[in-house]
């Protein structure tokens, strides 16, 4: 009997832990006003739309390093009245996306090939310019093929510009959690989360400059022709992160890095931002894949890790119990139980249990190589959905 006291107050115990972390994540959420990415959550984001929360740089502006990628041609630096040409003098008929500090347009990029590109047009504002040359500098570094492309940017004025690349299908968060439209099988939803951990681990130890992304969400995630995962929107990023021991400037003098829902909780109690807080929120967004639930629910004012985490530590819990119900059954199961624990490692509330991206991605390619190389070979035919 004794022993079954111990254990009933050590899981009561883990139950209000994890209540009282809830708690203060939704009073922080309040008190800095972050908007959230539940019901409220605006589908026209970042590349497409809207930003959320304030993005803020210190110290001068950059100037912009065009170093061309061989191969392809480096961003190229438009002038205001070519903005103006290819956005029709910004007529409404050409937006696509529209929020708080932006409006993206579509338009016929002036290349050989006169592809379409999204024009992000940043609001008239000092605090909003500097955030566009922040922003502007992580990107001119920046080549990977699940990486949302920027092919040039206007800096002639306050409104900043961005051009990028036009992907097709949206975001990853409207096409798990929008109304109607085909379910997202299990195959997709294992190379979506490979492609966006290749994305992480590139900016974290392949890039020339080590970058924290530091809004990693769903619907960051843009899916291009063949559902292909595009990770967008770095105007939190921070770069110079090679170091295993980060130095005292990485505690925040910035806006709150992150959205609801995926913020490192070890970051909100330090203001440390590392490595390990992308990979908190690469976690939660595998967590959204295996369940189909938003990581934060505004009107529960409720996390997807407060939910879900007892049972990822509940080792008589498989993991069908927390599976999308939408799938079906139609997944695979061994995938799923990998994919669970690996979300549930990325997760810990210390950082250094965390994996790194790299150990996500040879976790992955060992344990969901079947899902992988499945959507491998249709990307190279048609669109599966």
């Amino acid at each position: 009997m004794d022993l079954l006291l111990i254990i009933g107050l050590a899981s009561a115990a883990l139950v209000l832990s994890l209540a009282l972390l809830s708690l203060a994540y939704v009073t922080i959420l309040r008190r800095y006003r972050i908007p959230c990415c539940g019901g409220c959550h605006d589908a026209n984001d970042l590349e497409l739309g809207h930003h959320s929360g304030a993005r803020v740089a210190d110290g001068p502006d950059p100037e912009p390093e065009l170093e061309p990628v061989k191969g392809e041609p480096a961003p190229r630096r438009f002038g205001w009245p070519e903005i103006e040409s290819l956005t029709g003098n910004f007529t409404s008929s050409a937006v696509i996306g529209e929020g708080g500090s932006s409006t993206v347009y579509l338009a016929s990029h002036p290349s050989p090939s006169s592809s379409l590109a999204a024009l992000k047009v940043l609001r008239s504002s000092e605090r909003l310019h500097r955030a566009f040359r922040l922003e502007l500098d992580v990107l001119l570094r920046l080549r990977h093929p699940h990486i949302v492309r920027l092919l040039g940017f206007c800096d002639d004025r306050e409104e900043g510009v961005l051009v990028f690349e036009y992907v097709p299908n949206g975001t990853l968060h409207e096409k798990l959690h929008g109304s109607g439209g085909a379910v997202l099988p299990w195959n997709r939803r294992v190379a979506i989360a490979y492609q966006v951990a290749q994305a992480l681990d590139y900016l974290h130890e392949r890039c020339d400059l080590h970058i924290i992304h530091g809004d990693i969400k769903a619907s960051n995630v843009l899916l291009g022709e063949t559902l292909d995962a595009k990770l967008c929107d770095f105007g939190f990023a921070r770069m110079g992160f090679s170091a295993a021991v980060q130095p005292p400037s990485t505690r925040s003098t910035h806006p709150m890095m992150g959205s609801p829902g995926y913020i490192d909780p070890h970051y909100l109690r330090s203001g440390i931002v590392s490595k390990k807080s992308d990979v908190y929120s690469f976690g939660v967004l595998l967590l959204e894949l295996i369940t189909g639930m938003e990581a934060f629910c505004s009107e529960r004012e409720q996390l997807l890790t407060t939910v879900i985490c007892p049972a990822l530590r509940d080792t008589g819990t498989g993991a069908e119990e927390m599976m999308d119900p939408r799938l079906n059954g139609e997944y695979d199961a061994k995938e799923a139980a990998a994919m669970a624990a690996l979300a549930a490692l990325c997760v810990e509330e210390n950082p250094s249990l965390r994996p790194s991206m790299a150990e996500v991605l040879r976790t992955m390619g060992q344990k969901t190589s079947s899902s992988i190389s499945t959507v491998d070979s249709k990307s190279k035919g048609t669109q599966d959905l």
